[in-house]
């Protein structure tokens, strides 16, 4: 697969980002949508990557910058968790223990495709700092290897003004849970 952007894709993604990242300035405060613009034409795989997550319904958005490594970071600010990432399992392994019923993919691989990483429990914390998403959906998030090493995976969403985060075994799968990612650039 390709994963480039034609000049014609890239320009429409950039207005399309455009247009999001002045819609929701209380996502990021202080920042400069030139230079954001400026490093994303720098880096036209980063590029592909946020396509990937808009074309997934992920609505990427700035919601920070990293001061020590210079990078803006996007985070899916869909409302819900992205819609062309749900019912799947948590990652490759989970999906290939399942016998009856697979999933048809699962969160780690289509992030690792995308070039995106999963959540953190503190990304995904700080990101519901911003809004409050996941009200009706859960997602996803990166597990630690203690954990995963006992066949479970961990997933989060916001209720009751809270943000909860929960356990379930990798392979399970649901229609309201897909999963959220982080990009730097």
């Amino acid at each position: 697969m390709k994963k480039e952007l034609t000049i014609d894709q890239q320009e429409e993604l950039l207005k399309v980002l455009q247009i999001r990242f002045e819609k929701n300035m209380q996502r990021h405060k202080g920042l400069d949508w030139s230079k954001i613009q400026a490093k994303l034409e720098a880096n036209p795989k980063k590029l592909w990557s946020i396509d990937e997550m808009e074309r997934t319904e992920g609505e990427p958005d700035v919601v920070g910058y990293d001061e020590k490594s210079s990078e803006y970071l996007f985070a899916d600010c869909s409302a819900e968790s992205p819609k062309g990432r749900r019912s799947i399992c948590y990652d490759h392994e989970a999906l290939e223990k399942r016998k009856e019923n697979k999933p048809k993919d699962s969160a780690v691989n289509m992030a690792e495709e995308m070039g995106i990483e999963l959540l953190n429990e503190q990304q995904y914390r700080e990101l519901q700092e911003l809004e409050k998403f996941d009200t009706k959906t859960s997602s996803w998030i990166a597990t630690p290897a203690e954990i995963r090493k006992l066949g479970g995976a961990i997933f989060s969403d916001f209720r009751y003004n809270t943000v909860f985060v929960y356990h379930n075994g990798a392979d399970s799968y649901y229609a309201a849970r897909g999963f959220r990612g982080l990009l730097r650039v």
